[in-house]
């Protein structure tokens, strides 16, 4: 109303989209903004973060790389107890655990699990993984191993099992089952080889930079990824000296899966942004995480604490027959990759997963636009064709959701709420808003900010 009365006094007007901080925000926005560490913290996070490259180095069984002992089970999202799983989630940990041999049945499985007495659950982030979806690992999957060789650090992530009826959802059926012990049998040990075999680490954060000129988002849409991987590790496939019929199917399964780079990019993601960990003074999210139950992020000044809320039921696009009430809330340790920046920050570099997820072009270009208001920086590597090769919006900053209201946007699939359903769609998601004012009450608490005597 001030607009259009100024305006039609003959005045310019210029609109902005302003609104109040969050409720109950303003004295810890004050005390973070004046803290004197946080521009060089921030700017520190940020190099840091843009600084990694990830090369993938191996690919081996969890219990060698992460040191998974039978009994052990790693899951996607903040800490959970077995009597607060979620459906999907408590499908995975019962196919996981038939899939180790501790059950003969998958339904066995629910008194080992309520016992607690021979098994522990942990997040994949703990021991510098992450997962998809429920995020489920057991000590005989096989991980991609990636490493930053400036620094030697590394992360990890299992192999793409492609969609449907899979663990990852919840499932837990014969079929399920079979894929898995063919992927720990054959496909692990055929990558293994090809990895090894391969003349030049394939640089995953460079095929990142490709793949986002070529249509892909890298969370949801991740075609051209898994082709360029393929093309690097079908050479040493073939000539790697196992059974031509393995390789055959191998290579069908990879090829037919255009989600396979995802398990690549997400250990990605979260390389770069663990360099960015444990900055005193530093608002920057680190990771973006969910187990089907509670949505958690973790600050780059704040150390490895979870701030949690009620993770949220995606809206998009269902699968059949499915609808609303068929899904679970959201779950999985793929939002890594919104993070670091892509993703559903990176919606406008694939305006087709609209296709998948919902909304439209439109959509999806104000949506890259706006998450530059809550970030820190854009990626010079990661680029958008469509806005003037514009950085993708990179760096999390706590203060700014809270500052805005402006809540980072996820793209995500769906899984079905009962366990052994599998995938039931796919959509777009936020985080509780809640956690943020949590994780800035944290960081003001953390200020170097003199305070006054009282």
């Amino acid at each position: 109303m001030f607009a259009d009365a100024v305006a039609g006094q003959a005045v310019g007007v210029e609109r902005v989209d302003w609104r109040p901080p969050m409720p109950g925000t303003e004295a810890h926005l004050a005390t973070v903004a004046t803290d004197p560490r946080r521009p060089e913290a921030n700017r520190r996070a940020v190099e840091a973060m843009l600084g990694v490259t990830a090369h993938l180095v191996d690919v081996a069984p969890a219990s060698e790389v992460l040191g998974l002992e039978p009994g052990q089970f790693l899951h996607a999202g903040p800490p959970i107890e077995w009597d607060r799983t979620s459906g999907p989630l408590r499908g995975a940990l019962m196919g996981g655990a038939a899939l180790e041999g501790l059950v003969d049945d998958p339904e066995d499985a629910v008194a080992l699990f309520e016992s607690g007495s021979s098994v522990s659950l942990e997040p994949c982030h703990h021991r510098s993984a992450v997962g998809p979806m429920a995020g489920v690992v057991t000590p005989s999957m096989w991980m991609w191993v990636l490493e930053d060789r400036a620094t030697g650090r590394r992360t990890y992530c299992s192999l793409n099992e492609g969609l449907g009826k899979v663990l990852r959802y919840g499932a837990y059926g014969p079929e399920v089952l079979t894929r898995l012990r063919w992927m720990s049998d054959v496909l692990g040990p055929l990558l293994q080889a090809a990895v090894r075999g391969t003349a030049e680490a394939t640089d995953v954060t460079g095929v990142l930079t490709q793949m986002l000129q070529m249509g892909d988002e890298a969370h949801n849409r991740n075609r051209a990824g898994t082709l360029m991987l393929l093309r690097d590790l079908a050479p040493a496939m073939v000539g790697s000296g196992f059974d031509a019929g393995d390789v055959a199917e191998a290579l069908r399964f990879v090829g037919g899966n255009d989600h396979f780079f995802l398990n690549l990019a997400m250990p990605a993601c979260k390389l770069a942004l663990d360099a960015a960990r444990d900055i005193p003074g530093s608002t920057m999210v680190v990771a973006m995480a969910r187990n089907g139950t509670d949505f958690g992020i973790q600050v780059s000044g704040t150390g490895d604490e979870w701030f949690t809320g009620p993770a949220q039921v995606a809206e998009g696009l269902f699968l059949g027959d499915y609808g609303p009430d068929d899904a679970n809330a959201d779950i999985g340790d793929s939002a890594i990759t919104e993070t670091a920046g892509i993703g559903g920050f990176a919606m406008a570099t694939a305006p087709a997963i609209v296709r998948l997820v919902g909304g439209s072009v439109p959509d999806a270009l104000a949506t890259t636009r706006r998450m530059h208001e809550i970030t820190l920086a854009e990626n010079p590597r990661w680029t958008v064709p469509v806005l003037e090769f514009q950085g993708t919006p990179t760096g999390i900053d706590v203060s700014r959701v809270c500052r805005t209201g402006i809540l980072p946007q996820i793209n995500t699939g769906m899984a079905g709420r009962v366990a052994g359903v599998g995938q039931v769609g796919a959509g777009l998601v936020t985080p509780p808003a809640e956690i943020f004012p949590k994780a800035l009450a944290a960081l003001a608490s953390r200020s170097a900010v003199v305070q006054p005597p009282s």
